[in-house]
């Protein structure tokens, strides 16, 4: 397997790689993570058992990063190269040597960056050119010309119907898409493109700079990431003075983003259970509720 991932490697970057050194980061699940350098240069490499699993998932992974990467207002690992050897899926990114995002400044840098990052671009529609993941689970993106509609069919509804699926029925999936609809109807945001995933284990420091990773990518309201940021930990209150010092949030955020956050719960109720569950069935409640 490392002899066709190298191989693959050196065509791509058009000299030979001489590996010198492989450390095994970590195991979660049939994923490996891989740090493996030659006399000059370092990749971070993520490979998998999965092949028909996987590899759709890192390819699109390549493909958000490279998307983010067009704005040129957010920092990430640069994506190298994504393909199989034998029976294993593999992900080669630029190693970046990173800890969490704690320091004030660069919170603050971070915020600033992911406003501009909200304000870039001319889409005109939400969506994306692709279907993608957001962790395990499939992320529809047909484009839609209307936010309400696009975000309570392609995210409320779709996990809806994968729990239904499963037998977990929290409400009636066409009524609770028609009252998430409705409660968006009026709301009328410029569509940004979005991280997707952006909690707190998907942001680190590189000691000079902020950066991000695992992107989910689309095009939506800017508010689905800010509200993201405040699930799981949340993020250091310097992050949202930056991004309100360029982007100020409107006050009916605070509504929303429960709404928002709601797409975040039910992915994790159709990935983990758990507590998730009664999370989900109490956000559902309240939402049914919102006048």
């Amino acid at each position: 397997m490392w002899q066709g991932i190298l191989q693959q490697l050196s065509e791509t970057l058009r000299r030979e790689f001489n590996l010198i050194d492989k450390q095994k980061i970590r195991q979660e699940g049939n994923n490996s993570y891989y740090l493996i350098r030659n006399q000059t240069e370092k990749f971070f490499v993520k490979i998998s058992d999965d092949v028909q699993e996987s590899l759709p998932r890192f390819i699109c992974e390549s493909d958000n990063l490279i998307a983010l990467s067009h704005c040129n207002h957010v920092s990430m690992p640069k994506p190298v190269l994504v393909g199989k050897a034998k029976s294993h899926a593999f992900l080669i990114l630029e190693y970046l040597q990173i800890k969490p995002l704690e320091d004030s400044r660069h919170s603050f840098l971070f915020g600033e960056q992911l406003a501009r990052l909200h304000q870039w671009g001319e889409q005109k529609e939400f969506g994306f050119d692709q279907d993608n993941y957001i962790g395990m689970q499939i992320q529809p993106n047909p484009w839609n010309k209307h936010w309400h509609t696009f975000f309570a069919e392609q995210r409320i509804g779709w996990q809806l119907q994968l729990l239904h699926e499963k037998g977990i029925v929290f409400v009636d999936i066409d009524k609770f898409v028609a009252r998430v609809s409705s409660l968006l109807a009026h709301h009328h945001p410029q569509p940004s493109l979005l991280h997707g995933d952006l909690w707190h284990g998907n942001v680190a420091d590189t000691g000079s700079s902020p950066c991000c990773y695992d992107p989910a990518c689309y095009w939506g309201d800017r508010e689905c990431d800010i509200a993201m940021t405040e699930l799981f930990g949340g993020f250091e209150p310097e992050f949202y003075q930056g991004y309100e010092s360029i982007l100020p949030l409107d006050f009916a955020y605070e509504e929303r983003k429960h709404l928002y956050n709601l797409y975040h719960i039910l992915n994790h109720c159709n990935c983990f259970g758990g507590h998730y569950l009664t999370d989900a069935q109490k956000l559902v409640d309240r939402i049914s509720s919102q006048a």
